[in-house]
């Protein structure tokens, strides 16, 4: 059953949210960004995170990025692109009253929060990149495949086997497919070694050890000034999102920059 989820405008575009625990909240707040294909509840609620971060005396706001969940589905390839979805976190922050906030996203939401962390630090106290590691600043390969496996009649014609897994996780989160294909086919922007060495906020890297999607933790971290890194044990791409350690991880960095 869908969440209950609030709604702004971003420049136009239609962007889901939920705001948990402000009254509550002692330690600050927590701005979460999901990955390619899942929405705030796959990513957010259902592993934890939000129970987690709350427990923690974090108000937590996360959005469901534009053509994924509860938001507004956007068929144009010039609609995405991870500066505009920056912006979606920018505006997302400015709707509900929070000037500062610590930033982690997964996956794409990571790469969002690397674009985030150079268009608008003076709004984040530290950026937590979950699940991209070095991958960061080598882009995704064979958007095409995975956009053509968005778009096939049925799971049986798709024979790549990582546009499977794509297909298969867009399908289990009940995405729009025509939406997230223009997304990924959207211009992907390169960001570069040089830009992650010009990130100035403390920073967390947590990459899953079998993670081949997003790289390594260690290799991103070095590139950042002062960066930590955190390897996720015996996790891939999917199964660290949930995992206990990486939740400790993140708490216990965020206690040491609240």
């Amino acid at each position: 059953m869908p969440i209950e989820m609030q709604h702004f405008s971003s420049g136009g575009v239609d962007i889901a949210f939920i705001d948990e625990g402000a009254a509550e909240a002692t330690n600050g707040t927590v701005l979460l960004i999901h990955g390619f294909a899942s929405n705030v509840a796959a990513n957010w609620v259902d592993p934890g995170w939000v129970r987690t971060l709350g427990r923690a005396g974090y108000r937590v706001i996360a959005l469901d990025n534009r053509g994924h969940g509860q938001s507004a589905k956007l068929y144009d390839e010039a609609a995405y692109g991870p500066r505009l979805m920056a912006e979606d976190a920018r505006g997302l922050l400015d709707h509900v009253g929070v000037e500062h906030a610590h930033v982690m996203g997964y996956s794409m939401g990571a790469r969002v929060t690397a674009f985030l962390s150079l268009m608008h630090p003076e709004r984040m106290r530290s950026a937590i990149f979950g699940g991209l590691g070095a991958n960061m600043v080598r882009g995704l390969a064979g958007a095409r495949p995975i956009a053509n496996a968005l778009l096939a009649p049925s799971m049986a014609e798709v024979t790549n086997a990582t546009a499977r897994t794509f297909r298969a996780f867009a399908e289990a989160t009940h995405s729009d497919l025509k939406a997230l294909a223009a997304c990924i086919l959207s211009s992907r922007e390169p960001f570069s070694a040089e830009m992650a060495g010009q990130i100035k906020l403390p920073a967390l890297v947590a990459v899953g050890d079998q993670d081949v999607i997003g790289g390594s933790a260690t290799d991103l971290a070095a590139m950042i000034p002062g960066a930590e890194a955190f390897v996720i044990e015996g996790r891939d791409h999917m199964k660290a999102v949930g995992d206990l350690r990486f939740k400790e991880a993140v708490v216990a960095f965020l206690a040491k920059h609240a």
